[in-house]
């Protein structure tokens, strides 16, 4: 049994990540300020006598006992993190400061989850660990892409400075279930539309394309990443590499839900990706992994939840 801290613990990835770290008989410790993430999210593992919840924020310190850190801590959808943009950047930066130095004092092994928008809007594609990106350091999304960025830059400065034994996943478009209803996110946001019968929201053409990873696939990831031997660090790209339009995902999406909803356009929004679409050769090379779960699969799974999700509220 390991002790193992997740900050964002209640989250979206971070009440998954707590689910599967209990299931395999460690004691966790959820960290979470609950900006974004939700009590309803992790409700079902509080009678877990292994499991513990701390209301903190990671932009001060914190001083536990523990011999893994995942760092998940951060508002992950634009909604969300161009609230506070200082916040988010502070939360990114601060956050990583503090964690790094609770590992550093306990001498813990630590996992930053990144991020694909560290590639900002890519001149490579597909986008490989290699490639350093393309990021407007002054826009509305810097606060988080240049945020991320900034993070891995301590974490890599204290793995060389004090030998620190440190992972980092560059996460790209993830969904599931326990998604945030109005993070603004487009598998969301084209879901909850649906269901409504709302007209669908399409921003430019619909012809910017993502990749989309369902979200226990990318756990997977993360927690085959965290067993990697000592001394390999990454970043190590998480995603799914089949690519889909926006339009593609939005047809799919009424098609599953049966709705009547109508495609509505909009301008796109300042420096949105063109594209996003990872390479995973580094994933499928040292973690012997890559996504199983189609497309369709996931959105039926979302989409119940969803679905549920509406008719309680």
């Amino acid at each position: 049994m390991k002790k193992i801290l997740i900050t964002g613990g209640a989250g979206f990835l971070g009440s998954h990540l707590c689910e599967r770290l209990l299931t395999e008989g460690n004691e966790v410790i959820c960290v979470d300020n609950f900006f974004t993430g939700s009590k309803r999210n992790i409700a079902h593992l509080l009678g877990n006598p292994y499991f513990e919840v701390i209301r903190h924020d990671v932009t001060f310190p914190l001083y536990l006992e523990v011999d893994q850190i995942y760092n998940l801590a951060c508002p992950a959808s634009p909604i969300h993190y161009q609230h506070d943009p200082v916040q988010t950047t502070k939360t990114s930066v601060h956050g990583a400061i503090n964690m790094l130095g609770l590992a550093k004092r306990v001498k813990a092994r630590i996992l930053q989850a990144s991020t694909s928008e560290v590639y900002g809007d890519p001149e490579v594609h597909p986008q490989q660990e290699s490639y350093w990106g393309r990021v407007n350091p002054i826009g509305i999304r810097s606060c988080y892409d240049e945020g991320k960025r900034c993070a891995e830059t301590l974490f890599f400065d204290y793995h060389r400075q004090n030998n620190l034994d440190i992972k980092v996943v560059r996460i790209f478009n993830t969904y599931g279930p326990r998604m945030h209803p109005n993070d603004g996110r487009v598998v969301s946001n084209f879901i909850v539309q649906a269901l409504k019968g709302e007209d669908i929201t399409i921003y430019g053409e619909g012809n910017q394309t993502r990749s989309f990873c369902y979200v226990d696939d990318l756990i997977e990831a993360m927690v085959r990443m965290m067993a990697t031997p000592t001394g390999f660090t990454g970043p190590v790209n998480i995603g799914n590499p089949v690519e889909f339009t926006m339009l593609e995902l939005a047809e799919k999406v009424i098609t599953l839900t049966g709705s009547s909803s109508k495609l509505v356009y909009f301008p796109l929004p300042s420096d949105d990706p063109r594209q996003r679409k990872p390479d995973i050769s580094l994933a499928q090379n040292a973690l012997n992994w890559q996504p199983k779960v189609t497309l369709e699969e996931g959105l039926k799974s979302a989409i119940a939840y969803f679905s549920k999700l509406l008719q309680e509220n």
